[in-house]
């Protein structure tokens, strides 16, 4: 969940101080976790580190990050696992002598064990966290005489958990060196100087040439030269060098106040982007294992799971298959129902949500076939399936998934059409049809963010003194709820809880009094009764009534709710993208007039990679 990051320089390459790029890079890593800070650099022979609780910009000033000077460092921002936010147990770490220096993101599950036998050695902890321990490891097998990387490959080797993990010392001032297992970790490759970052993002400013490092693989880097290797062998790396076609502006703001509002006005291209992108030869290999399957299995969690419950429905109704869609963390309850004639399909934006990862390993062990949908290539989940479709959404900074949601459906609309084609649960004029008005997806959320946004700021002026919101939707409707009450705590931090409509009146009506915001998703002809009828109970509440409906009902609905967003005439099976919209928006700017930043919402992080 944290972000690290090392530089390693040539001194005629480095024309700033190191600690001013450091600091550049991590704020590209904010969006990981930002409740503490920090940085280590080697000037001369000596170790410097300078870090503290609070965010990167702040500390920066504080202690100077940009008046750093030397040519190899690491840094860290923190989302907190062991130990609360606090300048003590804000990385980098170090050991007993001060010539150690780590960063780390994961979790060291076996640390108090390691920490009690250092303890008992005479090592002296000044923190609380798991991280500590291996500076200190390496601090005790360099006392036994091991050369550097011999010390620190054993030190990785005893530790359990996940990791990410860079290290300098002065004892090899010229080297980072580096482990991972499980959370993520790339190397930048550039000329006379080389990078290691837990995201793509923080090295684009100094090369678009990276390697994605794969579980268990340990190494070192220098200005000059890449060393990796896997099981005690050296991997050869050069023919895994990535060229990453993503622009250092698609990562930054790009004048707009946060990253999240910039990737809600991305989605149309994003999805034009995907759309035009996917394979259909490929989307007819995801089929065709479908096809062989007994079961199918979604799993995602948070807005992934969301998406994999519109692809739930999309599947049984257009295809008619058995589907079991479930939250990744709860991999458990499904798992005894699976074996080697089953599918999972993996949703997850980044590749590496640790949850998301335990659940394809489990469903493996079961004889599982895997699919992966996923952001990011050649990251863990996609590599450790059978086949893998991207999204092509570009980079997204904001915690609060907004455009990567909206491709994710996209891609699993494409597979759920061709799927039904393909047992001829669609005839070719119906497919033909749905896959054209799919393609005009893109230029109706463009109007829709045209339209609807400045009715979103005018709405969020009455939401945000609110304490509660119910969102209420019936069959595609009920994801898109959960997914917009989702985005309303994540960023604007007021509860807000979805419910499949008919639902409504088995308890949670009991909450409903004068002025409750209630929101309503209207997708599909089939419900737009039965909603009427939801609406009109909760007039007769005295709830404010919130509607997102196809405009031939705008009128119908206009005499009933206190506020409608006129959405697109548009076959409701394809209506889930274009509706999330105005709620990714009403979120957005609740948040902005709550005084909140919606980039960075509290205790919450973009990537999850700690269980």
């Amino acid at each position: 969940m944290c972000g690290i990051v090392g530089i390693v320089a040539l001194s005629d390459i480095i024309r700033e101080p190191i600690g001013r790029i450091i600091r550049r890079c991590l704020e590209r890593l904010e969006y990981r976790g930002y409740d503490s800070a920090g940085i280590a650099v080697i000037e001369g022979s000596k170790l410097v580190v300078k870090k503290g609780k609070g965010k990167i910009q702040e500390l920066a000033k504080k202690l100077e990050f940009d008046h750093t000077h030397g040519i190899v460092g690491i840094g860290h921002t923190r989302w907190a696992t062991h130990g609360k936010p606090s300048d003590e147990n804000a990385h980098p770490h170090v050991d007993c002598t001060g010539t150690i220096a780590v960063v780390h993101n994961g979790i060291i599950s076996n640390y108090l064990e390691l920490r009690h036998e250092l303890e008992s050695k005479g090592h002296v902890f000044k923190s609380e966290t798991d991280t500590e321990v291996i500076a200190h490891l390496v601090e005790e097998y360099l006392r036994q005489g091991l050369p550097v990387f011999e010390a620190f490959k054993r030190a990785v080797a005893r530790l359990e958990g996940t990791y990410a993990i860079a290290m300098i010392t002065t004892l090899e001032p010229g080297k980072i060196f580096f482990a991972r297992l499980t959370s993520p970790l790339v190397i930048g490759v550039g000329d006379g100087l080389k990078l290691v970052a837990s995201d793509i993002p923080a090295v684009l400013e100094y090369t678009n040439r990276v390697i994605v490092l794969r579980d268990g693989e340990i190494g070192y880097v220098t200005p000059t030269e890449i060393y990796i290797e896997h099981n005690g062998k050296p991997v050869d790396w050069k023919q895994r060098v990535r060229v990453i076609t993503w622009s250092l502006d698609m990562a930054s703001k790009g004048g707009y106040p946060h990253f999240m509002l910039k990737e809600i006005h991305e989605q149309p291209l994003a999805l034009v982007n995907t759309l035009s992108g996917i394979e259909i030869s490929q989307i007819k290999e995801v089929c065709k294992l479908i096809e062989s399957a007994d079961r199918i299995f979604i799993t995602g969690a948070g807005t992934s799971y969301h998406a994999g419950l519109v692809a739930e429905y999309l599947l049984v109704e257009l295809a008619g298959v058995d589907v079991h869609t479930f939250i990744a963390s709860e991999y458990r309850k499904f798992l005894n129902l699976a074996d080697d004639g089953d599918v999972l399909i993996a949703i997850s934006q980044s590749g590496e949500t640790i949850d998301t990862l335990m659940a394809v390993r489990a469903f493996k062990t079961r004889g599982c076939r895997i699919i992966a949908i996923s952001n990011v290539v050649d990251s863990t989940i996609p590599r450790e399936s059978d086949i893998a479709v991207y999204t092509r959404a570009g980079p997204e900074i904001g915690v609060a998934a907004t455009k990567t949601f909206t491709t994710q459906i996209a891609v699993l609309t494409v597979i759920s059409l061709v799927l039904a084609r393909e047992r001829g649960m669609l005839r070719p004029d119906e497919y033909n049809f749905l896959m054209s008005q799919l393609q005009e997806v893109p230029k109706l959320v463009e109007t829709i963010i045209r339209m609807h946004e400045p009715k979103c700021q005018v709405l969020a002026k009455y939401l945000k003194d609110k304490t509660n919101v119910y969102y209420l939707g019936r069959g595609l409707g009920v994801p898109i709820a959960m997914e917009g009450a989702l985005k309303l705590k994540e960023i604007a931090y007021i509860h807000a809880e979805a419910y499949p409509a008919g639902e409504s009146k088995h308890g949670p009506i009991a909450l409903v009094e004068t002025g409750y915001p209630v929101v309503f998703t209207v997708l599909d002809d089939y419900y737009v009764d039965a909603i009427v009828g939801n609406v009109m109970e909760m007039k007769a509440r005295d709830a404010f009534t919130i509607a997102l409906v196809p405009r031939k009902y705008v009128t119908k609905f206009g005499k009933l709710c206190d506020f409608v967003f006129e959405m697109p005439n548009i076959d409701y099976r394809l209506s889930p993208i274009p509706y999330i919209v105005p709620l990714q928006l009403l979120a957005y700017h609740t948040s902005v007039l709550r005084g909140l930043d919606p980039d960075k919402p509290r205790n919450l992080a973009k990537t999850v990679t700690v269980e």
